[in-house]
């Protein structure tokens, strides 16, 4: 390993060099060898013995001719199989390369080849799943069968690895709907510094107990699942997020962390047993990866125990903000302000600073950016901006906000959803906001349609509370009451449900597709 301090004790993070956190994995497994690392519901590990299956897993990778920095992909759900692996790839000396379940066939072919990966570690759900299609891996090994077999001798460790800042981490790949997912590579220094972060400010430790029912394929729960590990916490995995199922887990498991997207909060808040389960134990919260809106957050503050902070950022890095939900009630309609060491300026379509007070593209940065897209260096240039006062490179969020006298962001859209009705630019987020404010909607999504008079309009679509449904237009005129005559609303429509992504995000392609089969 790359520190001999951490064979006995683990040493504080800020004693270790950059890029050491499988040295903290490994003085977490020294000092607490009995305690228990990882549990999925069906298997449970305690630090000694994961530590031991990964030495295993990273030293047959090794063996079996991983080179320094190459992709080891991984697909299926969420176990501790798929654990071992992605810490072993890591251990190893190479890069993870987790592929989205969701994708389709054609996609996950393209995601692999992409990735440049010999290996391919594939449950079978998914082998099932895709029939007689297959990725073209030289060499593919079954999750939940094979690992076993495929791990070197009880005992055998794996040939030291010292990373450098600039070693890929891993590769995340994005949640296009359309097209090949770019696959968004994360370096060694990029992950130190979000970990060791977010370590900080959630107080991860040994003893506590750390929920995720999200896929570890996504950035959204390495958000939580790095820093529980490294930090030496228990990880509790659920392979699929039911609300029954999370409230007796978290209440079983004494669940101290959790991170959940803000469809899962609602859906537990909605359950009629919520309020039965003993949740006392929970201490710190997350939410991340899809608007949190402002009345959502403040029930979440007032119905679950412990602190609720919301993180925004994106998967390629550039700055975080972070909203501590119960100690800042009036800014909940905000992402809060950056996070420590994260710098944010917004800009107009001219790409020159807005004027304070307006409305412009987020663009950020800090020591958490990533390495690049793979194999994409025309779209990684085209994702920065540099700032012309002194050349700084900064990465642009794709969102449009707003920063208030208090330094608090508050989201108004996403760059590529800006509606232009009649020459004027319409944030989606604020008629959102408007509609969620009335107490028959439970969610709202705005999307532009075409007009012949306008160019496009503004059309919502909502999610409305049983007995609503003949409100529609008072619901419609009640919302354009409280916006600008250029922004208001052209039509009103209701949906079961709104169309999500794997991690809660509203859809909003399907949404104009509505619209366009009308």
């Amino acid at each position: 390993m790359a520190s001999s301090t951490l064979a006995h004790s683990p040493a504080p993070a800020a004693a270790l060099p950059v890029g050491s956190l499988m040295d903290l994995f490994a003085g977490h497994a020294a000092a607490q060898p009995d305690a228990l690392a990882i549990d999925d519901g069906a298997e449970r590990l305690s630090w000694a013995e994961l530590a031991d299956r990964v030495e295993r897993t990273a030293a047959a990778l090794q063996a079996d001719g991983l080179e320094r920095g190459q992709a080891v992909a991984i697909l299926g759900t969420s176990t501790v199989a798929y654990a071992v692996v992605f810490l072993a790839a890591i251990r190893a000396g190479g890069c993870t390369a987790a592929l989205t379940t969701s994708a389709t066939p054609a996609q996950l072919a393209a995601m692999f080849a992409d990735t440049g990966a010999r290996h391919l570690f594939i449950d079978r759900a998914k082998r099932a799943e895709l029939g007689g299609f297959t990725l073209a891996a030289p060499v593919e090994v079954l999750l939940d069968g094979e690992l076993d077999a495929f791990m070197a001798a009880p005992g055998t460790r794996a040939a030291p690895f010292v990373p450098t800042e600039a070693d890929p981490f891993g590769m995340v790949y994005s949640s296009g709907t359309t097209g090949t997912p770019k696959g968004i590579v994360h370096g060694h220094g990029m992950r130190w510094r979000q970990v060791n972060g977010r370590i900080a400010n959630g107080g991860f430790a040994p003893g506590t107990r750390t929920l995720l029912s999200t896929p570890l394929y996504s950035n959204t729960t390495l958000a939580a699942f790095l820093p529980a590990v490294f930090a030496g916490s228990t990880v509790l995995l659920m392979s699929k997020f039911d609300t029954l199922g999370w409230l007796q887990r978290a209440q079983d498991e004494r669940a101290t962390h959790a991170m959940l997207v803000p469809v899962q909060y609602r859906r537990l808040l909605e359950h009629p047993g919520f309020d039965r389960f003993d949740l006392s134990s929970l201490q710190y919260k997350m939410c991340t990866s899809a608007p949190f809106p402002a009345a959502l957050k403040a029930e979440a503050v007032r119905r679950f125990p412990g602190a609720l902070v919301e993180i925004y950022g994106m998967t390629e890095g550039g700055m975080n903000c972070l909203l501590d939900a119960g100690r800042h009630p009036d800014k909940l309609h905000t992402v809060g302000r950056p996070a420590p060491g994260h710098q944010i300026k917004l800009i107009g379509p001219d790409l020159v600073e807005v004027q304070p007070g307006q409305a412009g593209e987020v663009v950020g940065r800090s020591g958490a950016m990533m390495l690049g897209y793979r194999n994409r260096p025309d779209l990684t240039e085209a994702g920065y901006w540099y700032d012309p006062a002194d050349g700084s490179r900064w990465q642009r969020m794709g969102d449009v906000g707003r920063i208030d006298a208090d330094g608090f962001v508050e989201l108004v859209g996403r760059t590529k959803d800006v509606i232009i009705s009649g020459g004027y630019n319409i944030y989606p987020g604020d008629l959102e906001n408007a509609l969620m404010a009335d107490p028959r909607v439970i969610e709202a999504a705005v999307v532009g349609a075409s007009s012949a008079e306008w160019g496009e309009t503004p059309v919502g679509f909502v999610v409305l509370r049983e007995g609503a449904g003949g409100e529609l237009e008072a619901i419609r005129l009640a919302a354009n009451a409280q916006l600008g005559k250029t922004q208001r609303l052209s039509a009103l429509r209701t949906i079961d449900a709104l169309p999500r992504s794997h991690i809660g995000k509203i859809l909003k392609t399907e949404l104009q597709a509505l619209l366009a089969a009308a």
